[in-house]
């Protein structure tokens, strides 16, 4: 599944567009930005709450397909700035992530 399709199947907001051509290989559910850092990989899709600039730093460094912020976060002003300059596919949805992840899965079979 590309992150467009993941995007359509469950309306989810874009906030910022990167490559959503990309093929997602997994998710990982976390808000601790150190630990994201050293679990996120490539491919992953990453589902947190925090919407503060730090996501984007996170974000360079382990290169997941894209972002999802759940249970209806919003990123600030900044956040969404460096994510378009740095190309990085932010969405967002009122899910909460394990329904999200439930569906990803799901779709994924």
């Amino acid at each position: 599944m590309t992150v467009q399709d993941f995007i359509e199947q469950n309306n989810l907001q874009v906030f910022t567009q990167g490559d959503i051509g990309e093929e997602i290989s997994g998710c990982y559910i976390g808000d601790l930005l150190s630990l994201a850092m050293s679990r996120v990989v490539p491919g992953n899709v990453w589902m947190t709450v925090q919407g503060n600039v730090n996501i984007a730093a996170v974000s360079a460094l382990c290169e997941p397909s894209c972002i999802v912020l759940v249970d209806g976060r919003v990123p600030d002003e900044e956040t969404k700035a460096k994510g378009k300059e740095q190309g990085i596919t932010i969405l967002g949805t009122e899910l909460p992530a394990y329904e999200l992840a439930c569906r990803l899965y799901e779709k994924s079979r």
